[in-house]
């Protein structure tokens, strides 16, 4: 029988490397010590948070209630079905590992995710996605167990609900706890190259390898400190603390010429934006928080903002998670009185009063 540990750090557990204790804390290596946590659990009508990578959470100063399960299981399979192949990974699995695994068989799908970190199990709740492709394309199915029946169930990519950012399993009443996932996946597909600062960096016609084109992807995340390293001073961080804002037709003018009050916009000038369907459009958040008066680098006591990237918040070391939602609140206001778009963030919080303490 598992046997939870009490008052147990949670910040050594995060990427941000900030937060308070959980109440309990157990490491399933198996899907038998996930069943026996969750059994438990509700013997004790304690609530369970799920914790990965920690690279997606942002745990509060005072600590999370309850017991919190972090996913420790391994093991990747690899079934080939001629030119299809279907790669089964367990929710403990480190994601990169699978990617990097997946391009030395051949597989194409997911090799502009290089490099992201977290785990397997943690992809489908964010429908996580970069330099144009999401997981949501190739998602097979998802195997998961309820929380409180410990009834097993297989998913459909349809009844994930995914979205941008989003899925099922990201809603506050989620039952669900992943147990793996299976990716379909292209023997001897062509990479993707639908992404321009990914594809500037080949001969204009060249077709890279998928191994070169990760390469390429994990090139580009360094230039942006998006790549775990001990040694960058921009590491502590959830990556992307803000959703890319997806407006239409009328927001869109409405963000130009508000930029173009401010002096951030020449009248000759646009935004990057990018057309998602009829009239509607994706702006880069990242633009925003930086013409609304946040630049790169900018310091706020010890917490700021990547000195390689708008988007990051950092933590810079003896800092606390209220220094960094107070910095992220004020961004939010920021980006919304000057250019009038409501960010909103993308990594999940445990042990506030709110959903969302930056509002």
């Amino acid at each position: 029988m598992i046997e939870p540990l009490p008052n147990a750090p949670l910040a050594p557990r995060t990427t941000l490397e900030l937060g308070g204790r959980a109440e309990w804390l157990v490491e399933a290596g198996s899907e038998a010590e996930i069943r026996d946590a969750l059994g438990w659990a509700v013997d004790r009508g304690v609530p369970v948070s799920v914790l990965g990578g920690g690279s997606n959470v942002v745990v509060a100063d005072r600590g999370v209630r309850g017991l919190i399960v972090t996913i420790a299981t391994r093991g990747l399979d690899i079934d080939r079905r001629h030119d299809v192949a279907l790669v089964t990974a367990a929710a403990g699995e480190p994601w990169d590992e699978v990617v990097k695994t997946t391009v030395a068989e051949n597989l194409a799908g997911i090799e502009c995710l290089s490099g992201i970190p977290g785990t397997a199990g943690a992809t489908p709740i964010q429908n996580v996605g970069a330099y144009g492709q999401e997981v949501a394309s190739v998602v097979a199915r998802v195997r998961v167990l309820h929380r409180e029946t410990l009834e097993e169930t297989v998913m459909t990519a349809t009844e994930c609900g995914f979205g941008y950012r989003s899925s099922v399993f990201r809603r506050a009443d989620n039952p669900y706890i992943i147990l793996d996932v299976a990716f379909s996946l292209v023997a001897g597909g062509a990479p993707n190259l639908g992404y321009a600062q990914v594809a500037e960096g080949f001969a204009a016609g060249a077709t890279p390898t998928l191994g070169e084109l990760r390469a390429a992807v994990l090139d580009l995340r360094r230039s942006k400190s998006m790549v775990i390293d001990d040694d960058d001073p921009n590491r502590r961080s959830v990556g992307s603390f803000f959703v890319n804002p997806v407006v239409d037709g009328a927001n869109l003018e409405s963000v130009i010429a508000s930029a173009r009050v401010l002096g951030v916009l020449g009248f000759d000038q646009q935004p990057p934006v990018h057309p998602v369907g009829e009239e509607r459009y994706k702006l880069s958040a990242a633009w925003l928080v930086e013409h609304a008066g946040f630049p790169r680098g900018a310091v706020r006591g010890r917490v700021g903002l990547s000195t390689k990237h708008a988007l990051a918040l950092v933590h810079r070391g003896d800092g606390t998670t209220g220094e960094l939602i107070e910095f992220a609140r004020d961004i939010r206001r920021g980006v919304r009185a000057h250019l009038g778009v409501d960010l909103k963030p993308e990594p999940v919080f445990w042990g506030f009063d709110r959903d969302d303490p930056t509002e």
